[in-house]
């Protein structure tokens, strides 16, 4: 069931294309804005008028694509490398890697967001745990002028390899961790910009919008407007600048933490599923996003750049309002200090787990001590054994899904997991790796681009969690979903198959792109990553063939070919079966929603899935 493209059918793509753009004798420079967990339908004229004439008068991408697991480091690894997560390794923000990793907290269920952390990773993994080449690397090699700006974690991905001492060499990288000693460091040249025109060379905190709440105190109530201003500032005023000067094509990436920090962390709806993440913090987050994009395309015309750039826009997820309910779950009926009464804990899924299977639950992220009854782990993950050094299952917790890890391959205890699974009112989908074998109730992970050439370890089962609409015109901007999180009941979290989550915003404007174009064919993260490398004429090496495709459709002269829609059903259990439905083009996949037909937003009862797109 898995996506074949092989690096030579891929390459001879990318050189004919190449080719093409060569002959224009223009070079392309290329901004890639990624506005962090944006919906699709929530782009109107009032709301973000600048992504909204972006897509009008531009490409409006209608049937966008986040990639399943919907997370950030997720999709940022396909942005970056134009291949899926089976290639890149990044199956999820929380990932088991087989060691401690110690700039984690000595855990092997590292939070990747972290330079640091990727910078381990990558050690451990001979230097480049993606095991793919990355477009900020490939272009700088290229000789292209290369910039990484915005949210730490997904940003340095971008470029994470042989960054240490040659800030000379390295693309220009600006996020949370720059002016510290885990950032990563910035040349004379740089320095010296911004000093000229009056910025410091750290950057400032999120303040008040990193504040969360917890489950008596809300949350933020004001965008990340301050650390987002001096992002736009660096890219406006020095790096853009700088591009100019030189020469040369660039590539600059910006990575926008809004809207999703706010929508994360707002204070709009403490414990309340309405207003959720339409509340008045998440709009602004949309706002501060859309000023950036703003402050960029203002900056390319006061620099002549306009006409020689090219600009994608591209969250990489959508979104939903948490809920943490459940009439099932042993978890929720414990007691617990920092949760409402009658609400899942964070880190339910490994507490249920450890009940069902009997195992003893040990705290990863606090040196492997047993958790007791009324307690959970402090960020939600587990491990489950007698040693926890040696453990049974490994639980990462992520959000709007959680990732399994069976380290001994156990096929008895794959199916006893399943099993215990399939009994809670919380799942919506399960999707098992080949190597373990066929079960009811679950599809392979490779139906879903799960399994390719990736180094970090597989995880044995991914499990989606329940979501449902909270009653709107249009069902994707008032998703909810069930979520294994710190973050409260109605807060904003993603990760799920829901529409909601996968429907992300996506458009493009540019000499290499269509004018006021609609494109009806489905496109994703990956294809991207891979359309990118395309427009900057670079040829990747390409490891794994689990990769995107040139969206040939959206540029000039460019064909549209014919997509189809398919449904894939595993054989029940208990009344229950996974349900994939997806799109083709060619012999691309396109994942629109899955999990069990009734729980799922996006999915009918009887297992179709309802057609949505985006804008006009």
């Amino acid at each position: 069931m898995r996506r074949i493209f092989t690096p030579l059918v891929a390459g001879l793509v990318l050189l004919s294309t190449a080719s093409a753009f060569a002959q224009n004798g223009q070079p392309r420079n290329l901004i890639l804005f990624i506005p962090d967990g944006l919906r699709a339908l929530t782009v109107t004229r009032e709301t973000a008028p600048t992504m909204a004439a972006l897509r009008d008068q531009g490409v409006n991408f209608r049937n966008p694509h986040s990639l399943f697991p919907t997370f950030t480091m997720a999709n940022s690894s396909a942005m970056a490398t134009g291949h899926y997560l089976g290639d890149t390794g990044t199956f999820s923000n929380t990932i088991y890697t087989g060691y401690p990793s110690i700039p984690a907290g000595n855990t092997v269920v590292p939070f990747i967001e972290n330079d640091d952390v990727l910078g381990d990773i990558d050690n451990h993994f001979d230097g480049n745990y993606l095991n793919e080449e990355t477009l900020l690397k490939l272009a700088r090699d290229k000789g292209l002028s290369t910039a990484a700006i915005g949210k730490v974690g997904p940003t340095l991905l971008f470029d994470h390899t042989d960054r240490a001492d040659k800030p000379g060499l390295h693309s220009v990288v600006f996020d949370d961790s720059t002016g510290t000693p885990k950032g990563v460091p910035l040349s004379d040249e740089i320095k010296a910009a911004l000093e000229k025109v009056g910025l410091p060379t750290a950057t400032p905190s999120r303040g008040d919008n990193a504040k969360a709440g917890d489950a008596k105190t809300p949350g933020t109530v004001v965008a990340n407007i301050p650390q987002q201003a001096y992002f736009a500032d660096v890219a406006t005023k020095v790096v853009l600048p700088l591009f100019k000067e030189r020469g040369k094509p660039f590539v600059l990436v910006f990575w926008s933490r809004d809207p999703d920090g706010s929508q994360h962390n707002h204070g709009d709806s403490l414990n309340q599923i309405v207003p959720g993440i339409n509340g008045p913090t998440s709009m602004a987050g949309i706002r501060n996003a859309d000023n950036n994009l703003a402050q960029l395309r203002k900056a390319l015309d006061e620099l002549g750049l306009s006409a020689s750039t090219n600009i994608i826009v591209s969250a990489d997820h959508g979104f939903s309002t948490i809920s943490k309910e459940s009439k099932t779950s042993p978890s929720a009926k414990q007691s617990y200090a920092d949760t409402p009464a009658g609400f899942l804990p964070m880190g339910f899924v490994a507490i249920d787990l450890a009940k069902a299977l009997e195992l003893p639950l040990s705290d990863p992220n606090d040196g492997n001590k047993p958790v007791g009854d009324n307690a959970h782990p402090k960020a939600g993950n587990g491990v489950l054994g007698k040693d926890p050094t040696k453990p049974d299952v490994v639980v990462a917790t992520n959000g709007g899904s959680d990732l399994i890890y069976l380290p001994t391959k156990d096929k008895k205890l794959a199916a006893r997991t399943i099993t215990a699974l399939l009994a809670q009112d919380y799942v919506s989908g399960l999707f098992v790796d080949d190597a373990l074998g066929s079960f009811p109730g679950a599809l392979p992970m490779s139906a879903l681009n799960l399994k390719g050439q990736a180094r970090t370890p597989t995880p044995a089962i991914v499990v989606n969690f329940r979501s449902y609409a909270s009653g709107c015109a249009e069902p994707t901007t008032c998703s909810v979903q069930v979520a294994d999180t710190v973050l409260r009941q109605g807060q904003g979290m993603h990760g799920s198959f829901s529409r909601g989550d996968t429907m992300n915003f996506m458009a493009a404007t540019g000499p290499s792109f269509k004018a006021g174009f609609a494109d009806p064919l489905p496109v994703s993260n990956a294809d991207v990553g891979f359309t990118a490398a395309h427009l900057l004429g670079l040829t990747p090496s390409n490891k794994g063939s689990l990769v995107g495709r040139v969206m040939t459709e959206a540029m000039p002269d460019g064909a549209t070919p014919k997509a189809t829609s398919s449904v894939i059903r595993s054989k029940p259990a208990n009344g229950l079966r996974t349900v994939l439905a997806f799109q083709r083009v060619g012999d691309q996949r396109y994942f629109d929603t899955a999990g069990f037909p009734g729980r799922t937003l996006g999915l009918d009862e009887d297992g179709t899935a309802k057609k949505k797109t985006a804008g006009k």
